[in-house]
């Protein structure tokens, strides 16, 4: 049988440290003191529904201050006057000035030969020749025929009083026995007759007079008619000269050197440079508050000026609407057509406005609400915006200032009512 060595095992009495004793203590104090100081963090990440970096945020201070809306552009220098000239009448056409030429009021641009229209007026100014010469035959005949009507009742007229004194001397010569009765009787019937033949002699001078009128008249007419169709004739004539209706430079040629054109053709344009304005685009969303007579200012090449919007496009293009800004003073002699200049329209001005800077948050809440910032909790908050400038929103209720929201990235959040900012 083998013996073991369970005689020689014996216990041995284990002392506790001291030095563990106060480790273990201090630990414990030490996990009290840090779950108390992170518990409140703690507990809002569990209340949170997500968590968004920071780094994907941007952030603005609500501020109190003067708020100042417009609208700040770029446009262009555009003519306020800029006539096309047309062809008048169909033809060939000889141009006299080349684009760019600076050209006077009235001066002549360009030529249009055609001959159709130079013997149309030829041939109607012989017509009204002709009728002039049968308004003056028309004249002279009445008066002839009035001269015969009037030797016609002075015959008549004679003839009247010569039977008058002839049944004068018959009644006389009765008296006295000197005729028969029948000598007397024939004697008032030659007067009664006389009588008769002055009364259709004047009637016939009357209605004679009326008929020369008339014919006169009619004359006269057709050929004051025959005229004005001549002077319009003329003034088509006239206007194959183009001339240039302003003071001013040839801009754009819309035809070659000779070129055969139809009626009502462009042929070139003409730009006043006495009278520029400034074309702008502006967003559609500004446009409603913009009108005309608003104040602005134009800038550009070192130079500042003062400008009025003068006429507000009323079609939207592309999500914006042209407006123009004319120079409240005298247009500026240095400036030229399509030149780029910077443009300021003040829509509004105001001090003590509660404002942020604007971000994406306004459109993407539609002013409704936007998230508040404390102690790395950003809350959604209601809020009433108003209006919006270019970098700025007013705020009508909701925020207060000093409040810290987050102005873009708001996508992130998904509309969560409760989001943790991480670092």
């Amino acid at each position: 049988m083998i013996r073991d060595t369970s005689a020689q095992d014996r216990l041995i009495a284990v002392k506790p440290s001291r030095k563990k004793k106060l480790l273990w203590a201090g630990g414990a104090v030490l996990g009290v003191v840090v779950l108390g100081f992170f518990a409140p963090g703690i507990a809002r990440m569990f209340s949170a529904e997500s968590s968004v970096s920071a780094s994907r945020l941007a952030f603005a201070t609500v501020e109190r201050g003067p708020f100042v809306r417009d609208i700040a552009a770029e446009g262009q220098v555009v003519a306020a006057v800029s006539p096309t000239m047309y062809a008048t009448y169909g033809g060939a056409v000889t141009l006299k000035v080349h684009a760019g030429d600076t050209v006077k009021k009235g001066q002549v641009l360009a030529v249009i030969d055609s001959p159709e229209l130079v013997n149309k007026l030829a041939q109607e100014e012989s017509n009204a020749d002709a009728m002039q010469v049968d308004y003056m035959s028309a004249e002279v005949d009445a008066r002839k025929k009035s001269s015969q009507m009037q030797n016609a009742y002075d015959s008549a007229k004679i003839d009247e009083e010569t039977a008058a004194r002839d049944l004068a001397r018959y009644q006389k010569a009765f008296s006295l026995g000197g005729v028969p009765q029948m000598e007397v009787d024939r004697a008032k019937d030659t007067l009664a007759k006389a009588q008769i033949t002055l009364a259709h002699a004047q009637s016939d001078r009357n209605l004679d007079s009326d008929s020369g009128n008339f014919a006169i008249k009619a004359k006269k007419l057709a050929h004051d008619r025959q005229v004005l169709l001549v002077q319009d004739l003329q003034r088509q004539v006239d206007n194959l000269n183009v001339r240039s209706p302003v003071d001013g430079q040839v801009g754009q040629l819309f035809i070659a050197e000779r070129a055969t054109v139809a009626k009502d053709a462009q042929l070139l344009s003409v730009i006043d440079l006495s009278a520029l304005e400034v074309e702008v685009k502006v967003p559609e969303s500004f446009a409603r508050d913009l009108a005309v007579g608003m104040g602005g200012d134009i800038s550009g090449n070192g130079n500042d000026w003062k400008g009025l919007v003068s006429a507000i496009s009323p079609e939207v293009v592309n999500g914006e609407v042209a407006a123009r800004v004319r120079f409240a003073g005298g247009t500026p002699k240095q400036l030229r057509q399509n030149q780029r200049l910077s443009v300021r329209i003040l829509l509004d001005h105001r001090e003590n406005v509660l404002t942020v800077q604007r971000g994406s948050f306004v459109d993407e809440s539609g002013g409704a609400y936007a998230y508040v910032v404390r102690d790395g909790m950003a809350t959604k908050t209601p809020i009433r915006a108003g209006e919006s400038s270019i970098d700025k929103v007013e705020i009508l209720d909701g925020l207060k200032e000093g409040d810290n929201i987050v102005i873009s990235g708001t996508d992130n959040f998904k509309g969560a009512q409760r989001v943790v900012i991480s670092r």
